[in-house]
Order: structure tokens, then sequence, then C-alpha cells
């Protein structure tokens, strides 16, 4: 057998970069590193020797660029992913909301932390956490909790096995998630002597799980008997490249689709049969079909409290459903007919199956009164009057062509957009709302603009999540990988204050004028973009929103828009009721009021009913 010798970082990095999602083009698009005294000098040297063949990008948070690596696996549809390498303490702590968000939205990333020493000789080291009953545990155990597989390397050799099994999960297409490998500093420098074979590259095609015969006659069955069926797509028809797979199958049976947060594109929204969103940030098109459906075939979706409307959406007294999903635990929710395998393997056999099969058409005018409400709720204001989300919504609309990729996460923007934005082409709308996390959009653009290079890329964030995190604007700078930002400021965080009183609290504690503060804020937040490298500049009306838009697409680096918004609106045309627990007791009267409305609408509530 021929070796070579190679530290565990360097065989690391050598192995990674071997791996292929396709013949010649690798599985990792490069390695995000921020680093400190647990991985500068064993990755850090194995970087920096691998040049292209593992390119390395430096942020600004190990959480920004976690969010960046994620994105990049989400645009690119989970074929391909991104590494990410901190130093151990806080460096690595703060990928673990990252880490929770890949989980949540099942999007492969690997995580590598540098760890402890192996060898425990200088014990405790700078930023050590002690457990005093366990010598085993350091800060790097935070992960094992949000990742699809953990495992610490303290030898050299573990590599042989815990690389392989790392990416056999991030290109499972039911186990796909996150991967952290924490890594001792001290390992990271050990030589090995490694068999060259180790280091041949290896292919991983994307696997087509085919249907079980029984589960597949099943919901053919089912679908047949069906009078009023309904698809819901979710974020799995996408990453199975099953779009045109879905439109044939749809317009072949009649069978109108809705859309999750995550399946949104999948079909084009002028297509006749595309019903929009669902749920409780839906249209009233799709939930007053999904209200009457007696069966629901859900593809590739959790089937999450936004999707279902907590459960209350679906009031057909026999309705069924049927989940397609390669997860066989989302596939048996809810007492669901299973059907276990890929989105467009699936789709393609239950045609055939329902050969002659058609259901009734739905009605037309469900659809067009939608967008009757939409265009209304998008239009620009007249007067000076400060503009709610979705009027900036229709001037952003208004401004873009049909390949922008739309991205957002977090606030009330992703209700509006799941509702009001209207995707031309698959891919067109990136909303992280799995696990909806404020800061991920400046950073999730940036990793969506690197994979999806020649689209335009919008980035939309309130003033919250502006804050929240900002810093990989300067990265996209640096990089020069141009985004357009949207900052709507409402002063605080709008949407929480909405909640906050329709359930029957005071305005408290979320808006910037309503918390313990000694001075009023005064944010200049387009000085903050524009010192970060970014063109910016504030407007304050739709009119000269939209005109600022026309700048920021001919411009050539990352433009920065702020616009002042109402906190107070949202869009009341569709959407759906979504639990939040009220308070029992209360001294207000509009909390008990509230109270009563929540107890009214739980009795609608029908999970795990057939």
């Amino acid at each position: 057998m021929t070796t070579i010798r190679l530290t565990a970082a360097q065989a690391m990095v050598r192995w990674l970069a071997a791996q292929e999602a396709e013949p010649g083009v690798p599985f990792l698009a490069g390695c995000w590193a921020i680093f400190g005294h647990g991985n500068v000098a064993g990755l850090g040297e194995a970087l920096a020797a691998a040049g292209d063949t593992l390119p390395t990008y430096r942020g600004h948070n190990e959480q920004g660029v976690a969010h960046a690596a994620i994105a990049y696996a989400k645009a690119a549809r989970r074929r391909r992913a991104m590494a990410v390498t901190t130093s151990i303490g806080p460096g690595a702590t703060n990928m673990v909301t990252a880490a929770a968000l890949a989980h949540v939205n099942r999007l492969p990333v690997l995580l590598i932390p540098g760890d402890v020493f192996a060898s425990r000789a200088p014990d405790p080291v700078l930023q050590q956490i002690e457990d005093f009953q366990d010598g085993t545990v350091s800060a790097n155990d935070c992960f094992r909790p949000v990742s699809r597989y953990f495992d610490r390397i303290q030898r050299p050799e573990q590599l042989l096995t815990a690389l392989p099994r790392a990416m056999a999960v991030m290109t499972d297409p039911a186990e796909c998630g996150p991967v952290t490998l924490a890594f001792c500093q001290d390992t990271q420098a050990q030589a090995h002597d490694w068999p060259e074979s180790f280091f041949t590259p290896r292919l991983w095609p994307q696997r087509r799980v085919q249907p079980d015969a029984g589960e597949l006659a099943a919901v053919a069955e089912a679908l047949r008997a069906a009078t009023k069926p309904l698809i819901i797509a979710g974020g799995g028809v996408h990453y199975s490249d099953a779009c045109d797979a879905l439109t044939e199958f749809a317009e072949t049976h009649q069978v109108p689709v809705a859309e999750t947060q995550a399946g949104k594109s999948a079909l084009p929204w002028d297509h006749p049969l595309n019903l929009g969103a669902i749920g409780v940030t839906g249209t009233s098109a799709a939930n007053a079909v999904a209200a009457e459906a007696d069966l629901i075939l859900a593809i590739g979706t959790r089937m999450q409290d936004f999707t279902t409307g907590s459960w209350t959406l679906f009031r057909n007294p026999d309705r069924r459903f049927a989940m397609l999903n390669t997860a066989a635990y989302d596939a048996a929710k809810q007492g669901a007919l299973p059907l276990v395998c890929d989105a467009r393997a699936g789709l393609g056999a239950l045609g055939t199956a329902l050969d002659g099969w058609r259901a009734a058409p739905p009605d037309a005018g469900l659809k067009a009164a939608w967008l009757v409400e939409a265009e209304a709720a998008t239009a620009a204001p007249e007067g000076n009057a400060l503009p709610s989300d979705a009027q900036v919504i229709g001037g952003v609309q208004r401004a873009t062509g049909p390949d922008t990729v739309l991205v957002c996460a977090a606030g009330g923007l992703p209700g509006e957009l799941h509702k009001l934005w209207q995707a031309s082409r698959p891919g067109g709308y990136h909303v992280e709302y799995g696990y909806s996390c404020m800061g991920y959009e400046i950073a999730g653009g940036l990793g969506a603009k690197m994979a999806l290079p020649g689209r335009e890329v919008v980035v939309m964030a309130g003033d919250g999540s502006y804050m929240m995190m900002n810093s990989e604007l300067a990265t996209s700078v640096m990089l020069g990988v141009k985004l357009i930002l949207v900052v709507l400021d409402n002063r605080g965080f709008g949407c929480i204050d909405r909640l906050q009183r329709a359930t029957g609290g005071e305005s408290f504690n979320n808006l910037l004028d309503t918390a313990r503060h000694r001075e009023t804020s005064a944010i200049d937040v387009a000085a903050h973009a524009a010192s970060m490298g970014a063109i910016s500049e504030k407007v304050g009306s739709i009119a000269e929103f939209e005109a600022a838009m026309c700048r920021a697409r001919a411009a050539d680096r990352s433009y920065a828009i702020v616009i002042e918004t109402d906190p107070g609106v949202s869009t009341e045309a569709g959407g759906h009721w979504w639990e939040v627990a009220v308070p029992e007791v209360s001294d207000r009267a509009e909390v008990k009021a509230a109270r009563a409305a929540y107890e009214t609408a739980r009795r609608e509530q029908r999970s795990g009913e057939r």
C-alpha cells in the first residue's frame, strides 16, 4: 500500500477537495474560515496550501458565514455545499444557531469547529468549557442536538471513517443536514501515513429513492377516490429537481397546487393551477381549497404549523393526507398514507398509476379574486403616508425581472412575501422560514449569489434583522458579490408588536419607542451600510424607491436602499389562524377577549385525526 505523510488537517482538506457532485465539479464550493487559536495553525496551514482546490473565504461573524454556507446549499438545491471552520469557544458556539437553522431546513453544511487538546496536557486552555462531572465535554457538545452527524476527531486516523460518514449524511436525501466534526487542535497538527487511495476523487450522485409498490398503489387509490384533491408543494420539490414533473402531473390530472415557504416558485405564479401560498401566510384561494380538500398530497414538506394553520386549516371531515417524502419520519405524520420516495420519481410513478384519471379543475374565480386583492395590497400608496411592507414588495416586484432571487427570513416580511411575491422561475424565492432566523438575510443573500452568480439577488430585511446581523454586507463588498439590499425601517420589531397587540397585550419592548431607553433612537441605517462599502441611500416614497431600484440594478457593487414603513400595517387579505398561547388569567380586558377567541379557534384543531 502506497502512503503519503500528511497532518490530519492537510488530509482532511485534501480529501474534501476530492469529493465531487458531478465529474469535475467539487461537492464543496469552498470553506468559510474565521481563524483563532483552535484552527489557525492546523486547518489554516492546510487551507492556505490548498489554494483554489478548496477556496477559503473570510467573513466577519461565524454565524453569518455559516448562514452564507447554508444559503449556498439551498440555492444549489443541495447538490453542492460549503464548509465552515472556526476557533474553539465563542467562535464555535457562534455557529450553533446556524446549525439549528440547517437542521430544521434539512440543508447540508460541514461545520469544523476547533476543539480542545485531545492530549489534555495544557488543560484548561483559553476558552475551554470545563464540565465538573464529565471530562470529555467541550463547548462543541452544544452541536450534538443540532447536527445530523456529530464526531470529535481526537486521532488523525479517525478521519478515515468520519469523513465518508459526513459526506454520506450531507448527500443523503432523507438524512441531509448539518454535520459537525469537532477537530481537536493538537490532532489537526499531528502527522499520519495515509493510504494514497483515500484521496482518489469520489463522485456522490444524487440518490433517487423509488416508491414502494404497495405505498404507491394505496396513494393512487386514494387519489382516484378523491373529488377535491390538493397538492402541497414543499422544498423537496426543488431539491429533487421535480418542478417540471410537478407541473406535468398537475396539468395532466388537473390537481391544484399550493406552496409552502420552501416550495414557493415550484410553479410559476401565473400558472392557472398554482393557487399560491398556503396556511397562516396563505392566499384566500389556496386556503379556501384546502378547507374543502378531501385528499391532501403533501410533497417534500414537514407540514409545520404555518402550513397547516396549526392543524385548523383542513376542515373537510372526510379529508385524508398522503405524504410523499424521502424521509419516513415526515411521511408518517398525522396518520398519513406514506409514500417514501424521491419527489420526481414519485410523481412520475403516480402519473403512470393514475393514467386516465382527472380531477375536477378548481374554481378559476378563486385565484382571480385573490390576484385582485394582491394587486390592491401592493399598489403604490397615495399621498405622503408611510408605506406598508406590501407596498414596498410591490415596488421591488415592479422594478425587477423574472430571474430575480428574493431573499428574506424573519419578521413580518416572510408572511407578506409568501402571499404577495410573484415568482416566475424555480429558485426565485429564497425565504428561510423553517427557523425564521433574524440575521440570516444578508448572509443568506451572499450565499445565494455565490451559488447563482448569473441571477440578480435582492435581499429584503427589516431594521431589526439588519441590526441583528449586518456584517456580511461588508463581506459582499470585499468579495465583489453584489447584492441589492432593501431595508424596511419600522423602528423596531413591528411584526412581534402586532402579534403582541393581537393577543391582547399592550405595545411593550418591541418598537424602539416603547422600549426602556434613555435616548430616542436615531439609527442611520443608510449611513451605516455605506460605512461598510456599499452604495447606499434613503428614500421617502415608493416612487423614489423604484427609481433607486433602477440605480441599484445598474450599480457595480452591493447597494442598500432604506425606506421607512408603517409598523402597524399588514395585509388583511388571505391568511389563517395560528396558535399562539394567550394567558388564561390577566387583568387586561383585551387579553381576556383574546383568550376567548383563542379557545374558540382551538376547537377547530384536527391534529392526529384521520
